[in-house]
């Protein structure tokens, strides 16, 4: 078994033909700050000359991920630059997303609790999705003034469908372990604590298979799935940019860290 460390929060354990990459910022909530995002990142792309690793394992250590972390200072930073600068600050997230659906091996992602926003989007981009039976998934950021962006929509639609999509992207609404399953969304329900152990039921399953048709497989599949992906989504990023610059967007971060509901004008 083979253990190495990619910043501060995650651990890639090496293990015959799978690797387990696990997120842990100490408290159990695993919110993507800038510096978490540009290491997933990193950790996504030192997969691309690993040839004996044939599955990888993506879990948090308690919640899977609360999604973007409204209060990592960077965002201030982002928040206050020019448009040239923010459009380039915020194409982290989509690069993230990106560089997980571009991994040639399985990948399989494990959720305790909750994945929430960017969770999710991290989530679709993977393989394979096992959901603890207490675990929820919520897309909050239209209730929070933005667009769904980092690429996620059409990934949503492959997986779930347009209205399903929409009533999961727009209402921001936990979806339960049950639902998501039902949707399509979740490919199997682990109890709670389990699902590690479950996606590496996965993983060993994937590692016994020839890996040569195994990746050429995969890559068919998405080829089939995502060739409208970039045509639909080159635009969510500049969507997000202007979402950011609203009033209603200044009113929803407002009353998201006061605890109460925001007060929309369309401004």
């Amino acid at each position: 078994m083979n253990e190495t460390r990619i910043g501060d929060s995650i651990t890639v354990t090496r293990d015959g033909g799978i690797a387990t990459v696990t997120i842990d910022r100490g408290d159990g909530r695993n919110a993507l700050s800038r510096r978490l995002i540009l290491d997933l990142t990193e950790t996504a792309r030192s997969f691309a000359d690993d040839l004996e690793t044939q599955a990888i394992v993506i879990t948090g250590k308690g919640a899977f991920t609360a999604g973007a972390d409204l209060k990592d200072p960077e965002m201030d930073r982002r928040r206050a630059a020019g448009l040239l600068e923010r459009r380039h600050m915020t194409r982290i997230g989509p690069d993230m997303c990106d560089a997980w659906e571009r991994i040639e091996q399985v990948t399989i992602c494990a959720i305790e609790r909750y994945g929430i926003g960017g969770g999710v989007a991290l989530a679709a981009s993977c393989d394979f999705r096992i959901l603890g039976e207490s675990a929820t998934l919520r897309l909050p950021e239209i209730p929070l003034g933005m667009n769904m962006s980092w690429h996620a929509v059409p990934r949503l639609v492959s997986l779930i469908g347009p209205a399903r999509a929409k009533r999961f992207v727009i209402y921001g609404e936990n979806l339960s372990a049950c639902e998501a399953l039902d949707w399509g969304l979740a490919d199997e329900i682990a109890p709670d604590g389990g699902t590690l152990a479950a996606a590496r039921v996965w993983a060993e399953k994937t590692a016994k298979l020839p890996p040569n048709a195994v990746r050429m497989t995969k890559q068919s599949v998405n080829a089939a799935a995502n060739a409208l992906h970039h045509a639909t989504t080159y635009m969510d990023l500049d969507q997000y940019a202007l979402a950011t610059t609203s009033e209603d967007y200044r009113e929803a971060i407002k009353a998201f860290l006061e605890k109460r509901p925001p007060n929309f004008t369309g401004r």
